[in-house]
């Protein structure tokens, strides 16, 4: 036989007009402000106090918008961690309130080292402290097997350096006053002189009264990459001569190695390994 238990309802009007007074135990509710009490058979219905859930109980009016999430604060004391935005992950976080805290997928702000170390220029590198490449802030070289993509007009402007480039292929026409530098010097005003690497590409001006006298050193001296320019000119009366180094060889017109006089330049070209050719006002 079924049984069916029903409670004492009406509405809070209606219980305060029939003042009851609840037996032991029986449970009566207001069905429009949905409080209840419980009687104790002694105790009129407006004498009685209102009975409520033990303090442990956690009341819905704690959490306020959909996602809020109920967590511990300490041995039993709870509070209210805010949801997160779209995307964000619940992660540990000893140093918060609750122990936890909202963080956006792959924010490593409380990571010390990556889970997988990477490789930069041939360096591994796993997040826990800075790294050295090798020909950028270290001494080394970069691989550069690979091919770099076309720098486009706004990134050329954007270069005001280079550096020193010890060699450059450049490849297609070059237009003019892409690779314009201006002419460097280098005065001398003794009576001898021997060329140095540092010449390469220079005007080489020679001023003494006297007669003057240039070597060209061999290439287990001083290695010029063939193809080097060396422009002389003799800034005063003394006639500037050159003399080829051990091995060397100088082709001019008619042997001539003499600068004809002051103010007249020649240009010295390095053709081959320990050989030169000397054109422009000979005598």
């Amino acid at each position: 036989m079924a049984v069916q238990i029903q409670l004492r309802r009406g509405t809070a009007s209606a219980w305060t007009s029939a003042n009851p007074t609840l037996a032991i135990g029986e449970f009566a509710v207001e069905t429009d402000t949905d409080k209840y009490k419980i009687g104790d058979g002694s105790t009129a219905w407006t004498s009685l106090s209102y009975s409520s859930l033990p303090s442990t109980a956690i009341s819905n009016t704690v959490v306020d918008v959909k996602g809020d999430i109920i967590a511990a604060t300490a041995a039993d004391t709870v509070a209210k961690l805010t949801v997160g935005s779209n995307g964000q992950v619940l992660t540990a976080a000893s140093g918060q309130t609750t122990g936890l805290q909202w963080a956006a997928i792959g924010n490593a702000s409380t990571a010390t080292a990556l889970a997988t170390a990477r490789t930069i220029g041939g360096v591994s590198f796993d997040g826990t402290a800075n790294i050295d490449l090798p020909g950028v802030n270290a001494t080394g070289n970069q691989n550069t097997s690979g091919t770099a993509a076309t720098v486009t007009g706004a990134a050329q402007s954007a270069i005001t350096s280079v550096g020193t480039l010890t060699s450059v292929d450049v490849t297609g026409a070059v237009t003019a006053g892409s690779l314009v530098a201006p002419l460097a010097f280098n005065a001398q005003t003794g009576t001898t002189y021997t060329f140095v690497l540092a010449d390469a590409g220079k005007m080489v001006t020679f001023a003494n009264a006297s007669a003057q006298t240039v070597t060209v050193p061999p290439n287990s001296s001083v290695a010029f990459d063939v193809g080097t320019q060396i422009i002389l000119q003799g800034i005063l009366a003394g006639v500037v001569t050159l003399v080829a180094g051990a091995g060397v060889t100088i082709n001019s017109k008619d042997a001539a190695l003499a600068i004809d006089g002051q103010w007249a330049a020649v240009t010295l070209i390095k053709t081959a390994t320990n050989v030169w050719s000397l054109i422009g006002a000979l005598a």
